[in-house]
């Protein structure tokens, strides 16, 4: 999932040189009463709420509390039932999902679930006449490709994929172009939520109405209609009929900051309950401030520079790519940004996850003297620019990856901030940004697959994450044989063997492993941050 969150202090080294200045101390607890919701930190999110165009942090974290998934994680990593009651295969081909009766949609006459919802919901987000961003996700169901014949053409009325079918009013059936072990843990993922009938017009697309105010089947419904672009706060209200396990508080509110720093002085004061992506200038603060109230866990998300390799040619050369990931210190930026709560990179796979190697990137090691010399005979050009958003906590680290081009490789850097995730994203999928730029995954499922099909696959240009706009047809054959193997674990090898074409060929460069670096206020307690990335509201309990 592209990612705009993360954690977090900074004192200059003479490389880094960033001179932050501390945030002030507000310690009210800002009157907290009874009917107060729980407030909790979020950039603006990049689109509405469709769920097949939902495919970053902010929009997940607020469809993640109005809808319920199929499969859920447990504390090892392994997919186990949600909504579905259960989840059948024999052949990893054909599946066959059958829902759990009881769940019902936020609409005025509570209608049921069913598995209609499903295959409407998929098949929408995977035509491509729809645009939906997920559309990928969707490309080993049997039929996908008639829903995807390419520019230019168009996909024939009631186009469906043959690969989905209702069995009955509670079970559907999908099957595979080619058998795929790990279809199962992918069903927790946004893209794989579905749909009510209102969400769909009279010309069978879902609604603008709709997506301001997504009817979902989860623990929370939307008051009214989100505006994007002018509302400050997304406001929530507790589903009383969701038959799992249910919230301990009736209002959830969403409040929309652009500058992370802010939202943590707002925590301090009293007007903030949950902050999730610390900014580094807090973190060493925010440990002796909240105390128990504190969170620093492992998180299997990864932070990269990309290039627009597509439609920049730049950077085309590899050696260049190599050179600039070489003058890179991880190391300092991680230990000295961080305040430790960050590990350098050196791999395309998250340490939490079967199948890291430790080591993996000998290129992603600091060794200014060779990235020097090697930026030099590869005729590397003598300025660079590297965006970022700056309603995450990243303008530090940007600045010193900047100092380290600037010190290492002999060139000028502009360092360009855009003020919201949202425009970095909408310009990379327009083409109209060519520098450098910074970017991050958190995993859309728990699986080594997914740092490498949603992000570098050809078929991830266009219906994915793939801003680099990079294709290898051996990286892609790679995919498909660890797709194809009998289990996970055989699947491994094929997936590492394509992580090391990434490492050979740098579309990306991979900069820190992730943790979570988060804080909550006096009022509430129990609060938990999942895989995923996203607060378990069923946990989470008001103090007043």
């Amino acid at each position: 999932m592209r990612f705009t969150k993360g954690a977090r202090i900074a004192a200059g080294t003479a490389v880094l040189a960033l001179g932050l200045a501390a945030c002030g101390s507000a310690t009210s607890t800002g009157g907290a009463s009874a009917d107060q919701p729980v407030r909790m930190e979020l950039g603006e999110p990049q689109k509405l709420f469709y769920p097949g165009d939902t495919v970053e942090s902010e929009g997940a974290e607020v469809l993640a509390a109005v809808f319920a998934p199929l499969v859920t994680y447990d504390d090892e990593k392994q997919a186990v039932n949600g909504v579905a009651e259960s989840i059948e295969t024999t052949d990893n081909r054909v599946w066959t999902i059958k829902i759990k009766p009881g769940y019902t949609w936020q609409d005025e006459k509570g209608s049921p679930l069913v598995a209609q919802n499903y295959v409407d919901a998929w098949n929408y987000a995977a035509n491509q006449d729809n645009a939906q961003a997920a559309n990928g996700f969707f490309n080993r169901v049997e039929g996908w490709a008639d829903l995807n014949p390419g520019e230019g053409n168009s996909v024939a009325a009631g186009g469906k994929m043959k690969g989905l079918k209702v069995v009955d009013e509670n079970t559907f059936r999908v099957t595979l172009s080619t058998p795929f072990s790990q279809f199962k843990t992918m069903l927790g993922y946004t893209a794989f939520y579905p749909l009510p009938s209102s969400a769909f017009g009279g010309d069978g697309k879902i609604t603008e109405a709709y997506a301001k105010q997504p009817i979902g089947q989860g623990l929370f419904r939307f008051d009214k209609p989100y505006n994007k672009g002018t509302d400050q706060a997304i406001n929530l209200t507790r589903y009383d009929k969701f038959p799992g396990k249910k919230p301990k508080f009736d209002k959830l509110q969403f409040k929309l900051y652009t500058s992370p720093e802010t939202a943590f002085n707002d925590l301090s004061a009293g007007n903030l309950d949950i902050h999730d992506s610390l900014p580094p200038s807090a973190i060493s603060r925010a440990k002796a401030e909240f105390g128990e109230r504190y969170i620093d866990q492992a998180d299997a998300a990864l932070a990269y520079i990309g290039f627009p390799l597509q439609y920049n040619k730049t950077y085309a050369n590899v050696k260049v790519r190599e050179a600039i990931s070489l003058a890179i210190d991880r190391k300092t930026i991680s230990e000295t940004v961080f305040s430790g709560t960050r590990a350098p990179a050196d791999d395309f796979i998250n340490p939490l996850l079967d199948g890291y190697r430790q080591g993996a990137c000998a290129v992603c090691a600091y060794d200014p003297a060779r990235a020097k010399t090697q930026y030099a005979e590869a005729n590397g050009p003598k300025t660079l620019e590297l965006g970022y958003n700056s309603d995450g906590p990243h303008k530090e680290w940007i600045e010193a990856v900047a100092n380290s081009l600037r010190a290492n490789l002999d060139v000028q850097v502009t360092v360009k901030p855009f003020e919201k995730f949202a425009s970095i994203l909408d310009e990379l999928d327009q083409k109209t940004y060519g520098g450098m730029f910074r970017m991050g995954w958190a995993i859309d499922y728990p699986s080594a697959e997914n740092y490498l099909t949603p992000v570098f696959s050809t078929v991830a240009i266009k219906t994915g994450s793939n801003y680099a706009g990079w294709s290898n047809k051996e990286f892609d054959d790679l995919l498909a044989k660890g797709d194809s193997a009998p289990t996970q674990a055989q699947g491994l090898k094929f997936y590492q063997q394509a992580d090391d074409i990434l490492i050979r060929e740098l579309p990306y460069i991979p900069v820190y492993f992730y943790r979570i670096n988060a804080a909550f206020s006096q009022n509430v307690k129990g609060v938990k941050i999942n895989l995923l990335n996203q607060v378990d509201w069923a946990e989470v309990e008001k103090t007043v």
